[in-house]
């Protein structure tokens, strides 16, 4: 009898303690700026992979001021809170979807209020766009890091009832999308097999929901992003060694590169006529990091000379992570995850380059949405 006492006093200390550990981030709430007429923001900051650190903040452009760990503020009832990886944010009618990668699943919250309307589990969730009321989802599918051998696929989820609807297979590790006309162009990575990554960007069509093609483009792929006229924009991130990454040009009317930049790309964001560039490469050779900034011109296909940051900004970010250019004002927003592990920087320059603000984020700051004016 004394045994199960003992026992049971040790259960209860181990939940006492668990429960200490998984006590609610409490929201905090800065002045970063004045009121102003751009547009208001969620910021996903991924947090390392196994930490479940994964956070939501919010810049609330009416009032100038940022709040952060919103969710977990807002779902106190959620355990373990957003999850581990938060790896894309996007906005959509009314809801606000996360995907947040190993802890499989898709939070959708209302765009106003953040609180938790639904969670839709997917294995090895990546990416989400939109069209039609549908969501499409990517999906490395497997147990993450395990699966090197196995195609991903595109999920379809209906955004009334949120339920799946449909998965279709694409190559392996698929990554990003874009949806142009009635096609989604997905990016296939193959990055859990580095002796032999993926080259393609699937194409599928939307009606029937299959896959039409594969087009050749570069070694890991990663980024899409489409322009106004007709063009998707596709990152490859090379094989870290010998292959560079590079930035390439198809043509969605012949589904053909047309044209290969030279500029190395982590990060894409498109807005009018102009592509904002970062990137962050890693050299195994070397053992460094390189990090540049670019200019783009989509319309004539050019690269404009210099960096878009102007002030000198550029040299006290150590690891840019995230990047968003607000329609409405065209200030730019570059984030710093810094050394992975601690908050990091969010920068906010004016559409000149010249710093604004900037503010302290949760951990890995990488993913912005920004909600409609009403």
């Amino acid at each position: 009898m004394k045994r199960i006492l003992y026992s049971l006093s040790f259960l209860l200390l181990v939940l006492a303690a668990c429960r200490k550990d998984a006590a609610v981030v409490p929201e905090e709430t800065e002045q970063v700026t004045g009121p102003s007429k751009a547009r208001s923001f969620f910021l996903l900051n991924e947090g390392n992979m196994n930490m479940n650190k994964a956070s939501l903040d919010k810049f609330e452009a009416s009032s100038g001021t940022y709040r952060r760990n919103i969710f977990e503020a807002t779902n106190p009832e959620v355990i373990r809170g957003l999850g581990d990886v938060g790896n894309d944010i996007k906005v959509y009618g009314s809801k606000l979807y996360v995907v947040v990668n190993i802890s499989n699943k898709v939070e959708v919250l209302d765009l106003r209020t953040a609180r938790r309307i639904n969670k839709i589990d997917i294995q090895n969730c990546r990416y989400i766009t939109f069209d039609a009321g549908k969501a499409y989802v990517s999906s490395y599918e497997g147990t993450p890091g395990n699966s090197n051998k196995a195609e991903g696929s595109v999920v379809r989820i209906d955004t009334a009832s949120l339920r799946i609807e449909a998965s279709t297979k694409v190559g392996r590790q698929p990554e990003e999308m874009a949806i142009v006309g009635r096609k989604l162009y997905v990016a296939n990575s193959g990055g859990y097999d580095p002796t032999n990554y993926e080259r393609s960007v699937s194409v599928i069509d939307l009606d029937s929901f299959q896959e039409l093609k594969r087009i050749d483009v570069a070694e890991n792929l990663h980024r899409v992003r489409a322009d106004k006229y007709g063009d998707i924009y596709v990152s490859s991130r090379g094989d870290y060694y010998g292959t560079p990454s590079k930035l390439s040009v198809i043509n969605t009317r012949t589904e053909q590169v047309k044209k290969v930049f030279d500029i190395s790309t982590s990060n894409i964001w498109i807005d009018d006529d102009l592509a904002y560039v970062y990137s962050l490469e890693w050299d195994y050779a070397s053992q460094r990091n390189t990090v540049n900034y670019s200019l783009i011109n989509v319309r004539d296909e050019t690269v404009i000379e210099g960096n878009f940051i102007k002030d000198g900004t550029d040299k006290i970010i150590t690891k840019p992570f995230g990047i968003a250019v607000d329609p409405e004002t065209k200030d730019i927003y570059v984030t710093d995850a810094k050394d992975y592990l601690s908050p990091g920087t969010l920068y906010c320059f004016d559409k000149n380059g010249i710093k604004k603000w900037s503010v302290v984020t949760g951990d890995i700051p990488a993913h912005l949405a920004f909600i409609p004016n009403n």
